[in-house]
């Protein structure tokens, strides 16, 4: 075999293990580049924790405390089996919502008729407490999707 034709072979070996470590390192460059599909995103977006004037304990001073959620997204997010919790661990279920794209709800304490735009707690105590506590967001899966707190430390308790 001619020094030429070695040559020619061990110059195809080089670019093709040259080619092999260019390719694996850029195929995680550009799995990256490529744009996830929109996600649901629904956030915290405002909380009246103290509701205005007294606190009553009135229905009417119960649903001027709440919690509003927002999507971001142009598509409905299904919030079926989605909780809506305090630090206390008072909980409240969503059961079969859907909010719609671009949309809010809010999320009263008391009792009340469910809208697409109004959901009631149907409770018949304030749960959020004006001095410090946290509204937690998890999806079905029980995973955080959103938080919002507000004071130093919660100290369990309530109005």
């Amino acid at each position: 075999m001619s020094s030429s034709a070695v040559t020619a072979r061990r110059l195809a070996a080089a670019s093709l293990a040259a080619a092999a470590v260019v390719g694996a390192v850029a195929l995680p460059a550009s799995a990256a580049d490529h744009a996830r599909p929109d996600r649901p995103k629904v956030e915290i977006s405002q909380v009246q924790y103290d509701a205005p004037g007294r606190d009553t304990r009135t229905n009417r001073s119960l649903n001027k405390e709440w919690v509003e959620l927002t999507n971001t997204t142009r598509r409905a997010v299904n919030l079926d089996g989605w909780t809506l919790s305090d630090a206390d661990g008072h909980t409240y279920t969503f059961d079969h919502y859907r909010l719609a794209g671009r949309a809010t709800v809010r999320i009263h304490t008391g009792e009340g008729r469910d809208t697409r735009t109004d959901l009631y707690q149907d409770r018949s105590r304030h749960i959020w407490d004006n001095r410090s506590d946290a509204a937690t967001l998890r999806n079905h899966h029980d995973r955080i999707i959103d938080k919002e707190s507000w004071g130093t430390r919660h100290h369990g308790g309530h109005h």
